[in-house]
Formats: C-alpha cells, sequence, structure tokens
C-alpha cells in the first residue's frame, strides 16, 4: 500500500522559496513517476511538475517553468518541489501524487495515489 505525506508548505511573501517535500512508503518507489498538482479556492485541480521514476526527466506546467523544480531521491523515497519567485497566484494546496506504471503524464487521472496536500500561501 503506498502512501504519500507531504509537508514544507506555509506563508512566504511574493518572490520567496519554498520547498515542498512528498515522503513514500512502499519498496518500488523507486518504479513510480512523481507529480506535483495544485488546486486553488474555487479552481480545478491542475498539473504542476511530474519526474520520471529515475528522476531523468521532469515536465513543468508553463506558469512554473523556470522558477519550480522536481526532484526526487529513491534512496529517501521523497519527491522535492523547489518553489523559488513565488508569486500570490501560486497560492494554493498542493499534492503529490504517484504514478504506479511510471507514465508521468500531466493528466490527473493517470495517477493512482495521493497525499493529503499541504497549504502554500503567498502574500503580496
Amino acid at each position: 500500500q503506498v502512501q504519500l505525506v507531504e509537508s514544507g508548505g506555509g506563508l512566504v511573501q511574493a518572490g520567496g522559496s519554498l520547498r515542498l517535500s512528498c515522503a513514500a512508503s512502499g519498496r518500488t518507489f523507486s518504479s513510480y513517476a512523481m507529480g506535483w498538482f495544485r488546486q486553488a479556492p474555487g479552481k480545478e485541480r491542475e498539473f504542476v511538475a511530474t519526474i520520471h521514476s529515475s528522476g531523468s526527466n521532469a515536465n513543468y506546467a508553463d506558469s512554473v517553468k523556470g522558477r519550480f523544480t522536481i526532484s526526487r531521491d529513491n534512496a529517501k523515497n521523497t519527491v522535492y518541489l523547489q518553489m523559488n519567485s513565488l508569486k500570490p497566484e501560486d497560492t494554493a494546496v498542493y499534492y503529490c501524487a504517484a504514478d504506479l506504471y511510471g507514465r508521468g503524464t500531466t493528466r490527473s487521472s493517470a495517477y493512482e495515489k495521493w497525499g493529503q496536500g499541504t497549504q502554500v500561501t503567498v502574500s503580496s
């Protein structure tokens, strides 16, 4: 059974940085593609970033490209999202998700397991 637990959210001023972490249980973490999604109040959940199981390839939403970096440490069963140059429009609940079949797409429906989410609030 795969469980995902996010941490690292909080309140930050515009222009600041945060690093989110997502710790996964299970022995086969290194075979999963991992993704980060976010959902702002009144909006649909949207794709943020995804990373291949090996960590060799990553893909980003246009809105965060150049500001956010996804990475993973398979030895620690953890995926990270480094967020720099934060903007008020980045305010949302951020979720990590596991694609157990390693597809690593931008579609939330491809991800079988989800964390509980962590709140990120960026003040102007």
